[in-house]
């Protein structure tokens, strides 16, 4: 072994001794601190603000009604009876099963002045052809208008009445 590599060996040695010598110091003075910190009063909490009660209120009263009634004055068979409603005797077709958010615009095929025909991806990966009158998304969505860069459709929503009311929509070319 050569002179230069045992000098740097007992520097190395020194080094660590000193380093560990430091280390046995103790954690005494530490210990004091966290004692100091333990023993201090903290600031006072500040009082805890008064809970305010509010009147009940019953709605059984002559000239009041509950908001949580329907209106006398609305009549509830006019909503359910009058406006769209979805088709139940026909067959679904296959890109009704998927949300419209989820369908995605990859393209068109024809002419611009002549009917295009959209192709859509649904959630796995497989490509449809979508023809204007054809029903996609989970909404009776009912396509009415087939663009180079869009489909725009029609869909049928609930009214919160047992109704049903019609909502436009439109799915863009992904870019």
């Amino acid at each position: 072994m050569s002179l230069r590599q045992t000098t740097i060996r007992l520097i190395t040695l020194v080094l660590a001794v000193c380093v560990l010598a430091a280390c046995t110091k103790g954690t005494s003075d530490v210990r004091d601190w966290v004692a100091k910190e333990k023993a201090r009063k903290g600031a006072p909490l500040p009082p805890l603000p008064v809970i305010k009660t509010f009147e009940s209120f019953t709605y059984r009263d002559q000239d009041k009604r509950d908001p949580f009634e329907p209106s006398p004055t609305e009549d509830r068979h006019t909503s359910v009876d009058s406006g769209p409603r979805p088709d139940e005797n026909r067959p679904k077709e296959p890109l009704e099963a998927f949300a419209l958010d989820s369908l995605k615009m990859v393209g068109t095929i024809g002419k611009a002045g002549s009917h295009l025909v959209a192709l859509v991806r649904d959630p796995t990966g497989v490509i449809h052809r979508v023809h204007v009158n054809d029903y996609m998304g989970q909404n009776y969505g009912h396509v009415t208008d087939i663009g180079e860069d869009h489909i725009d459709l029609t869909e049928l929503v609930s009214n919160g009445n047992g109704g049903w009311m019609e909502r436009h929509a439109s799915i863009a070319l992904e870019q």
